[in-house]
């Protein structure tokens, strides 16, 4: 019998990759990353603002050249044996799209429109509208429609973010016939069918993100969501009822994707899922092994088989949903709004003179000036964690918060700040270098905590994503304010692996996502454990940390 491959697609925030995965052992035989050109060039955001939109060329034109590239080199006997695609995508990130499920901004009169693109997942504009949703959501007298999402709504979600656009943008508004999350467009155009009223839906994206339940009988109700906004009336009836889990495939490719990739048409194509979600599944998530996805966010995720969680409501988290992360499972969402992207703000920072001094100066040839910022930008962070790591333990350091960019998990509040306090004249960089990075593990503990608090056990962490791969210094502070052991997986592509594994069950080649695991599974590379003397040093600054929190929380915002 021939062996059988399966393509894994990950769109992450600044670019895409797809792997060409082996299904007898998991092993990646192909791969290619390509940088969305638009984004780079930093089209259509503002970070002012917090607008963070995407074009959709930037995917269209990344799925088919990352494919490509990823199957070079390979022979016919692997590609004529690929059997199956899944894609995954960041979320919340929806579109407006017209009655073919075409989005606004590949259509004439729109294509320089931010408000016609996907509103990318970090997009905070739409803060007012997530107030408004969870003030109704208590006082309206009917069901509660956060009860699954931890209780409280984020900007950083679907329906937010529609109002805000519905609101703001007369001509979208008017053109828009409903809305799609990008990872159910792209399995949609390559199966070509983008008709929204028939688009098969991720159960990851309409449950976490878009208050889907099978006890309201889909989406939220629609005398609930025009008592939001009249803009809202008969919205719901233009999106969807059902969801599907990873595991089910939505179509098979068609002719015109086919040949656009050098693939077989009966290749089958998956329902899509958040990149995060199907990380958990590369990194091997198995029930209460919480996996951390540590990038420039963080997604903290636990599965638990139903019965023993029952009727019991986790409050502050993003999220409870039966067959998200793992079929058959109740999948659990936490995370950080900004992790990775703290340090890189203060890195940025430090690199102003570099930027804006340094460039100017008459006297540097335009070759010196470009070598002297290309090697600080990527020295930078990498020096700053070797001083920092010298930098003797204190109970009485810098103490920061890490809400830079709001924060998601506990308790969503993106209208939150950072903050650093206990500044001397002796606080040098690499001193609120480790102050940010000390922030940024408190905020994983608080995460943790709150799982504990609210029933659920952790047996165990793992760790996946650049920040885990990259930063041993970062993730042994992480270890000892967790008190706990981290295990890293050996995967270089834990979103793309964890989409091939779901590719390989959507093509029948493996009977279940455990099975899969096991079989294609990359195992882990390194353990961090915690020093128990840092460890009890951490309480004590840990402490500190929620007393700033609170009172940043509470009087200054």
């Amino acid at each position: 019998m021939a062996k059988k491959y399966v393509i894994g697609i990950d769109y992450g925030t600044d670019s895409v990759r797809s792997v060409v995965v082996d299904t007898g052992n998991g092993k990646i035989i192909g791969t290619s990353v390509f940088e969305y050109p638009r984004w780079k060039k930093g089209l259509y955001c503002d970070p002012s603002l917090n607008q963070f939109r995407q074009h959709p060329l930037d995917y269209v034109e990344g799925l088919e050249q990352s494919v490509k590239n990823s199957l070079k080199g390979l022979s016919r006997e692997i590609t004529d044996n690929i059997a199956g695609i899944t894609i995954d995508t960041t979320g919340s990130t929806p579109v407006p799209v017209d009655k073919d499920g075409v989005p606004l901004s590949m259509k004439p009169g729109f294509e320089n429109d931010p408000d016609a693109m996907f509103i990318l997942w970090k997009d905070h504009t739409s803060v007012k509208e997530a107030e408004e949703i969870n003030d109704l959501a208590r006082s309206w007298g009917g069901t509660d429609f956060t009860r699954y999402e931890g209780g409280i709504y984020s900007s950083e979600w679907f329906w937010a973010k529609i109002l805000h656009v519905l609101r703001k943008n007369a001509k979208v508004r008017e053109h828009a016939f409903s809305w799609v999350e990008h990872c159910d467009w792209l399995p949609a155009l390559l199966c070509g069918n983008t008709d929204p009223l028939q688009i098969k839906r991720s159960r990851c994206a309409a449950g976490h993100k878009a208050m889907w339940h099978p006890d309201f009988n889909g989406l939220p109700d629609e005398k609930f969501l025009t008592g939001l906004d009249p803009l809202l009336a008969g919205l719901r009836g233009r999106l969807y009822t059902e969801t599907y889990t990873c595991d089910i495939p939505v179509g098979n490719l068609t002719r015109e994707w086919a040949l656009k990739l050098s693939l077989p048409e009966n290749v089958k194509v998956g329902a899509g899922s958040f990149d995060a979600h199907l990380g958990a599944v590369g990194g091997e998530i198995k029930p209460y092994q919480l996996i951390k996805i540590m990038g420039t966010s963080t997604c903290d995720m636990l599965v638990s088989p139903l019965e023993e969680v029952g009727d019991k409501l986790i409050a502050g988290i993003c999220g409870q949903v039966e067959g998200s992360i793992m079929p058959g499972m109740l999948g659990l969402e936490a995370g950080q709004s900004a992790f990775g992207d703290v340090y890189a703000w203060f890195g940025k920072l430090l690199l102003w003179p570099v930027n804006e001094i340094i460039s100017e100066m008459k006297w540097l040839d335009e070759k010196t000036k470009e070598r002297i910022s290309n090697e600080t930008s990527e020295r930078i962070i990498a020096e700053l964690s070797s001083k920092a790591e010298k930098i003797p333990d204190d109970e009485t350091a810098l103490v920061a918060l890490d809400w830079l960019n709001g924060r998601r998990t506990p308790d969503a509040n993106q209208a939150l700040k950072g903050a650093i306090a206990g500044l001397s004249l002796g606080s040098d960089a690499p001193r609120i270098f480790k102050a940010l990075v000390e922030a940024t593990a408190f905020g994983s503990r608080m995460i943790n905590e709150r799982f504990i608090s609210e029933g659920l056990r952790i047996d165990g962490v793992i760790a996946t994503g650049g920040v885990a791969k990259k930063n041993p210094f970062v993730m042994q502070i992480v270890s000892d304010v967790l008190n706990m052991p981290i295990k890293v997986a050996s995967s270089e592509q834990t979103c793309a692996l964890g989409s091939a594994i779901a590719a390989s069950v959507v093509a029948g080649i493996h009977k279940d996502i455990p099975a899969a695991q096991k079989a294609m599974g990359s195992g882990f590379e390194k353990e961090y454990r915690p020093d128990p003397a840092r460890a009890k040093k951490y309480e004590a600054l840990f402490e500190k940390y929620k007393k700033l929190g609170s009172f940043v929380e509470k009087q200054l915002i």
